[in-house]
């Protein structure tokens, strides 16, 4: 059985989700405004997967995080080359430089249920491949102008269905879509 697949990630009001360097301090800085004890429904999402997949630049961005913020929980980093995989990180994390649709397979046949697909290329493969089944949204009130775009190129038009919206007293707009199969 396919696992189900589900992205969580935040974007800037026009749609960026890193600076074209990657960076993330925009992020930082509009944490600043949530309120203690407010995590937007993360721990709960994060509750509700089993295994994450990431692709390399994500990676890479994360392992600058300290500590490291998935525990042991299963990790895959899409990447055509090798990833060094830090030691302390060995039994968690795993290389796959197959397709999008390839890591799904086997996914679901070592028995995972629900995937966190993170980072902006990843989200983009797994649109493309069509097994991207949910999507919530968090836009932060900036714009940055430029930077590393959360969408990207698609085959053909993507219909959503808004599942829920939720407007923070603080400015952020999170909503959650279900991706409908299409033809």
């Amino acid at each position: 059985m396919r696992p189900r697949a589900s992205a969580f990630i935040a974007t800037s009001l026009d749609g960026f989700i890193a600076r074209p360097d990657g960076s993330i301090d925009w992020l930082d800085d509009a944490q600043a405004l949530i309120p203690e004890g407010e995590d937007c429904g993360y721990l709960e999402f994060m509750a509700s997967i089993d295994v994450i997949v990431m692709g390399r630049h994500t990676f890479e961005k994360v392992l600058t995080f300290d500590p490291w913020p998935y525990g042991t929980t299963a990790v895959y980093v899409m990447s055509r080359t090798p990833v060094p995989i830090p030691v302390a990180l060995a039994k968690a994390v795993h290389n796959h430089p197959g397709s999008v649709a390839s890591l799904v397979a086997l996914l679901g046949q070592q028995g995972f249920q629900h995937l966190y697909v993170d980072g902006g290329l990843t989200i983009q493969g797994f649109l493309r491949a069509g097994l991207l089944d949910e999507i919530t949204i968090t836009v932060v009130p900036v714009l940055l102008g430029a930077g590393r775009p959360l969408f990207g190129p698609l085959p053909n038009d993507l219909e959503l269905t808004l599942m829920r919206s939720r407007a923070y007293e603080f400015g952020f707009v999170q909503s959650t879509y279900r991706i409908d199969a299409t033809d």
